[in-house]
């Protein structure tokens, strides 16, 4: 449990710390004040964790869930920081933006969770894929080094420290077996550090220049500030976090071979949406569930929530103690990138596998698919195509995860349930241009007179 809990913070450290890192130097903070923000993001995952894997009342979907700070809210918060005129104001208007927008999607949670019924196989096994695909090219990011505007940014030395990474990890899964085979991450991760050492890649120093003990005190910036704009830019972020979420309780649900039913996916929202709501409390933002580590369930095949629970109880320690929290940054960007690839691709991979379930003999459900992930690939593959449109906009456009799903759930609506008429057309191989569909139709009436 200890280790595979680690192995769990490992996975998803690097998403955690990088929001707090990016909105405070935009803000201005020192290296202390950067440091103290990114221990408080780490003890807010932590207890956001433990709501969604332990539960409260009806509170948790009590299933194997990473929480941490959501990518989602960089963009509209570095935009908050912009456009407010005395820096030290900025924290505390996006903090009171996100404590509103966690209590009004805590209420909303049971209807948003409704939206369950309109996830059959072909949505959320496209949608999984989507995740995977979509999380890739974080960890290619990752394999190029530490800083893009680096000269060495994307060298060899850094390409190889991460594929020799990727090949001890699959080494491992490979010729083990039990124990050291469920930890093969975290032992390339370690392996993949040590080697780095002679190259110079691995930097200690903020080890040496972390605390040992440090409190999250609340309201550490200043008392919560409200403004309309930015509450509706953060209420926007949390109707993306929540679309995102859903479909990732959907992915686990199908991987530990408990499907996430309505009430499941509202339970699941209200730890999201009240974590993220007491976030802020301790200088926290937006919490989301963790799309990395549901690759991570995938691969080890350990299901249990608690040993989940345990790496929150990790991230609650490092929170408390920066000293740990630096110890853990010391696992160069390159190391990541290569456990990452099999981490995310094993999500994409999750995806192939409820497709195959999907009844893709249906032509209607290859239609879906094939224009969904089309959609949902066009921020990877054209980043700029959105660049014409509004900010707000751009919010939920630019996430590939939020708009495949809405073209998935948009397009099952129009050809599976609304003005359904019998079966659909059903296809085993896509067609050539001009080639008609030679299956029956069951609703055709008999030409038999009825007797």
């Amino acid at each position: 449990m200890f280790t595979s809990g680690l192995q769990h913070v490992a996975a998803m450290y690097a998403g955690v710390v990088a929001p707090p890192l990016i909105v405070g130097a935009a803000v201005g903070l020192s290296a202390k004040e950067l440091t103290f923000l990114t221990g408080a993001s780490l003890f807010t995952a932590g207890l956001a964790t433990f709501l969604q894997t332990l539960g409260i009342w009806k509170i948790g979907a009590r299933l194997p869930f990473v929480n941490g700070v959501t990518f989602a809210g960089v963009a509209p918060m570095l935009a908050i920081v912009d456009t407010t005129g005395d820096k030290d104001d900025a924290l505390p208007i996006i903090f009171g933006a996100i404590i509103v927008a966690g209590v009004l999607g805590f209420l909303a949670a049971p209807f948003f969770s409704k939206l369950v019924r309109f996830f059959p196989p072909v949505v959320t096994g496209t949608v999984i894929t989507l995740i995977g695909i979509s999380l890739l090219p974080v960890a290619f990011g990752w394999a190029q080094g530490p800083n893009p505007g680096a000269d060495d940014y994307g060298s060899a030395s850094y390409l190889g420290l991460a594929g020799l990474t990727l090949l001890v990890v699959l080494a491992l899964r490979r010729f083990t077996r039990g124990f050291v085979k469920q930890i093969a991450v975290l032992i390339g991760l370690v392996i993949g550090t040590l080697i780095a050492i002679p190259f110079g890649v691995t930097d200690f120093g903020p080890v040496a220049d972390a605390d040992v003990i440090g409190f999250p005190t609340p309201f550490h910036f200043g008392a919560p500030q409200f403004a309309v704009a930015a509450i509706v830019s953060m209420c926007v972020v949390m109707i993306v976090s929540m679309t995102e979420s859903t479909a990732d309780m959907l992915a686990l649900g199908e991987i530990v071979e408990r499907p996430a039913d309505e009430k499941t996916i509202a339970a699941g929202l209200r730890a999201d949406t009240l974590g993220s709501a007491l976030s802020p409390l301790f200088n926290g933002f937006m919490c989301s569930a963790f799309a990395q580590n549901v690759g991570l369930v995938a691969m080890t095949r350990i299901r249990s929530r608690f040993v989940v629970a345990c790496g929150g109880g990790f991230l609650v320690l490092m929170g408390l103690c920066p000293m740990a929290a630096a110890l853990i940054a010391v696992v160069p960007r390159p190391v990541l990138g290569g456990a990452g690839v099999v981490l995310f691709g094993s999500v994409a991979a999750s995806g192939i596998q409820t497709l195959v379930k999907a009844g893709l003999e249906k032509d209607n459900n290859v239609l879906i698919l094939a224009v969904s992930l089309a959609v949902g690939i066009i921020p990877i593959s054209a980043p700029e195509f959105y660049h014409a449109f509004p900010e707000t906009a751009k919010i939920i456009l630019d996430s590939g995860i939020s708009t495949g799903c809405v073209a998935a759930v948009v397009l099952n609506l129009l050809f599976n349930h609304l003005g359904k008429r019998g079966d659909a057309d059903e296809v085993t191989a896509p067609m050539e241009p001009g080639e008609e569909i030679s299956a029956k139709r069951t609703s055709e009436p008999s030409a038999e007179p009825a007797h």
